[in-house]
């Protein structure tokens, strides 16, 4: 939405207040008004973006095709889809196997972190602090929510073929496994083999849109 600040028959910046707080759309505010408070006020008001009059035309797409390109990158999913696994962070739940399972809520975080992870492994540190960045715990406490995940999303928990266990690391999450769809394969039910910290390979950083999607998640 491009607004103009200086609208014949009202205040831009309040429609633009309106607008922010009663739709879900991008902003683009243009005006005469090149004061920094004037700025400030715009963007406070809910803009995403600010031009100043006069502007050119190359301008003027440059900071609309930046603002679809934060569009793209904000506008992350809102239902996770891993074939038998789906989780909803929206409605904060989760359907294992076309069945929903019931979770805590520190079950759901630390499932979804483990799967936002892409297959890398993440230590016990790592995990407490994404999954519950203002809780004080201990880190023994992961093994806890662990335990408690794999009763209800594995197969055989005893044999764990979705949140593997990497020595002297802490625990990656087999996203291949379900992406190959051998869930229901006898393979499934064999022991995995044990991954070693050099699988760490990318130090544990996540992508701009999973950065977002966290940011979801700390509602």
């Amino acid at each position: 939405m491009i607004i103009d600040s200086d609208l014949p028959d009202g205040d831009g910046v309040e429609f633009c207040r309106w607008l922010s707080q009663s739709r879900q759309t991008l902003i683009l505010v243009l005006s005469a008004k090149i004061g920094e408070k004037d700025v400030v006020n715009g963007l406070k008001a809910g803009a995403d973006d600010y031009i100043k009059k006069p502007f050119g035309m190359q301008e003027f797409l440059a900071r609309v095709e930046s603002l679809l390109r934060r569009f793209r990158v904000n506008n992350a999913p809102l239902i996770l889809d891993f074939g038998d696994l789906k989780i909803d962070l929206v409605q904060r739940r989760v359907e294992f196997r076309g069945e929903f399972i019931d979770l805590t809520p520190q079950e759901f975080s630390l499932l979804y972190v483990l799967t936002q992870a892409q297959g890398t492994a993440l230590s016990r540190t790592e995990l407490l602090r994404r999954a519950w960045p203002e809780a004080i715990e201990n880190q023994r406490t992961i093994d806890t929510h662990v335990l408690s995940l794999r009763k209800k999303i594995e197969i055989d928990p005893r044999q764990p073929n979705l949140i593997q266990t990497v020595r002297n690391v802490g625990y990656r999450f087999n996203l291949e496994l379900l992406q190959q769809n051998k869930l229901s394969s006898p393979e499934a039910y064999q022991h995995p083999k044990h991954y070693h910290s050099h699988n760490n390979h990318n130090n544990g950083h996540l992508s701009p849109s999973t950065l977002n999607q966290e940011r979801i998640m700390a509602r």
